[in-house]
């Protein structure tokens, strides 16, 4: 059987169905629940928004003058401190920074389990999935 490029086969039908299972049992979940409920609350908080950009903003600029081989000044990490420790003294911006930290590792963790099937054709043993939570491996 030749099978044409986008040409669709019931077992395509078949993984399409276990990744939205999948996807919806991500979005049942209460704790994720919780951490998308903080993103929402950080888009409707102008106050919220403009601490983190003033923060990343700052972020960027220390990396972009590293990156170029200039030397930071104590003040200006002083600075980028005092910035970030403003920021995260709103409960609103504190929390979407811990939402975005949750959504990235759980992204790892599924994005590298999905591949650990692939490279040894089989579901990851518990030492596996271990190493990738606790960030020690892979």
């Amino acid at each position: 059987m030749t099978m044409i490029i986008g040409e669709s086969t019931s077992n395509d039908a078949d993984y399409k169905t276990k990744v939205k299972e999948l996807c919806q049992s991500l979005l049942d979940d209460p704790t994720l629940k919780e951490v998308f409920e903080s993103i929402d609350k950080f888009m409707e908080d102008d106050d919220a928004k403009e601490l983190f950009s003033k923060m990343q903003s700052k972020g960027e600029s220390l990396q972009m003058k590293q990156q170029s081989g200039i030397e930071l000044t104590a003040g200006e990490v002083e600075e980028y401190n005092k910035v970030r420790e403003e920021m995260m003294e709103n409960s609103v911006a504190s929390a979407f920074i811990g939402a975005q930290e949750s959504i990235q590792s759980i992204h790892q963790v599924v994005g590298k389990s999905i591949s650990l099937v692939f490279e040894n054709g089989r579901v990851p043993t518990e030492e596996e999935f271990d190493t990738q939570c606790c960030g020690s491996g892979g």
